[in-house]
């Protein structure tokens, strides 16, 4: 079940590879997250001394969070992924244009997991060729919606 979803990622990314990991986090920010209280927007995973990190993804602490703890809601979350794995995305993150883009949060068996991919930047040229295919795609289903009912009529 998906929690929140990057939707920009698949716009402005040539994405390849896609991999799932745990999320280190505080109490404070799964009880957000079940709430709803989170964004994905502008986020990337970089790798820091053999280990994965989200940053900037944003979990907005509800109001009734614990007055003893003080939330902070861009901390840079760990990513649990094993050894042998992140040693592959550290070779093909080191590749001329290549990164890691989270895609979206889910649960897994009652635990926050994330997906993330290895993709390439989009030039501006493939942007603008995304945009005619998912128009021509509407405009498809228009056309054969109105087939549709000028035929029963």
């Amino acid at each position: 079940m998906s929690i929140v979803d990057n939707r920009r990622a698949r716009f402005e990314y040539h994405l390849e590879e896609e991999y799932e990991a745990g999320m280190v986090l505080e109490g404070w920010e799964v009880k957000a997250i079940r709430s709803g209280q989170v964004q994905l927007t502008g986020a990337f995973v970089v790798v820091k001394d053999g280990e994965l990190f989200l940053i900037g993804c944003q979990i907005n602490p509800l109001r009734t969070a614990s007055t003893h703890v003080r939330p902070e809601a861009q901390r840079t979350k760990k990513l649990l992924l094993a050894k042998q794995e992140i040693r592959r995305l550290i070779g093909k993150t080191e590749q001329k244009g290549y990164t890691l883009v989270p895609l979206d949060l889910h649960y897994k068996g009652g635990r926050v997991k994330c997906q993330f991919a290895l993709g390439k930047g989009k030039a501006l040229h493939d942007k603008r060729e995304t945009e005619k295919k998912r128009e021509w795609e509407k405009e498809k289903g228009r056309l054969m919606r109105h087939k549709i009912s000028s035929a029963k009529e």
